[in-house]
């Protein structure tokens, strides 16, 4: 009887990528504010994200799963199925970088970035969205970018793919517009996370800066997400001052500035 009086009270939420950075940050939104969670991502830390998460006492199933693979991501929207509920709310959260120069990167590495950042979202969101239309309630949260306002040279795919990511996002909230569902995009700036050493940027300027904290980002993700915003940039003062300034500059000039930040020190003339 408590796992049938706790089930129908509490919602339950998707997160990916949430072994960490932003993504866990999310996942402790959601369980702090009374959501079940499915959380997903390919390494160890996922488990260790269940164990904290459950403190809050949220119910929480982990999924170890590559999202840059189709059976990955159907991994993922299996565990979903077995819970044998419908998903209140989710975060598609999880992506991956590339920096340096576009003709230096491997590209398997490139096709990566496409793979996680861009198919396994449009992926996951085919597979949900029809449930939470027809129950004409849901929420998504696709974290895009500041960076999908700006050309991103020496991070062109990785930049390319967060404006995919923020277009997709613009689409869908006309589309299902007169619907109870609600898309948010979610447009961080440079934050504290493992991203930009993994993105082998740790010689960049922008590796090198100040970050926002990610669980600034992820609180005001997730309130703009409840509200049912269209989008939010979110962090500090500075990067929401960006996202101000990259409506007004033109491209060939947000690309140099990019340029200036995401150029390896190495690769800069002398």
């Amino acid at each position: 009887m408590d796992t049938v009086r706790q089930d129908a009270v509490r919602p339950l939420a998707l997160v990916t990528g949430a072994s960490g950075g932003i993504g866990r940050e999310l996942a402790r939104q959601f369980a702090r504010n009374g959501f079940d969670l499915v959380v997903c991502a390919e390494d160890a830390g996922v488990e260790d994200a269940v164990r904290e998460l459950r403190e809050y006492g949220a119910r929480v199933r982990a999924v170890r799963a590559d999202l840059a693979l189709h059976d990955g991501v159907e991994q993922v929207y299996a565990a979903l199925v077995a819970t044998r509920r419908p998903v209140a709310a989710a975060a598609l959260n999880a992506g991956v970088g590339l920096g340096g120069a576009f003709l230096d990167q491997d590209l398997a590495d490139a096709a990566r970035v496409v793979d996680v950042n861009i198919t396994a979202t449009v992926h996951l969101a085919h597979r949900l969205l029809p449930d939470m239309v027809d129950a004409d309630e849901g929420r998504v949260l696709i974290t895009s970018s500041v960076a999908s306002t700006m050309p991103g040279a020496f991070q062109a795919v990785y930049n390319a793919s967060k404006s995919f990511l923020q277009s997709f996002a613009q689409a869908l909230q006309e589309e299902l517009k007169d619907t109870g569902v609600t898309v948010t995009s979610l447009m961080p700036g440079p934050t504290e996370t493992a991203f930009f050493h993994r993105a082998g940027m740790d010689d960049t300027p922008v590796g090198r800066q100040e970050k926002d904290d990610p669980a600034d980002v992820a609180r005001q993700g997730f309130e703009a997400m409840m509200a049912g915003r269209d989008k939010v940039v979110a962090g500090s003062a500075k990067t929401k001052a960006q996202g101000l300034a990259a409506k007004v500059l033109p491209d060939r000039l947000k690309a140099a500035g990019h340029r200036r930040m995401a150029e390896p020190e190495e690769e800069r003339p002398a």
